[in-house]
């Protein structure tokens, strides 16, 4: 059970990696086509990178929040 969902997780990310990739290359002014594998592959990464730095602390603010501490104030 616990599998299928950390894949289902996995996959998901990887789909919203791919979807702010792709942002990022035509922000940039280039088309994905004009990538190679390998580029379009370091792209996709570190999107998936900064996806998982998020989620740990948006996580991490959550449990803050739980707890009642304040870091605003």
């Amino acid at each position: 059970m616990f599998k299928s969902l950390n894949s289902k997780i996995k996959a998901k990310m990887r789909e919203k990696a791919i979807a702010r990739a792709q942002t990022r290359i035509i922000i940039a002014g280039r088309r994905p086509e004009e990538l190679s594998e390998e580029d379009l592959e370091i792209v996709v990464r570190e999107e998936e990178d900064k996806l998982k730095s998020e989620l740990k602390e948006k996580g991490f603010l959550a449990i803050l929040a739980l707890l009642g501490v304040n870091l605003f104030t």
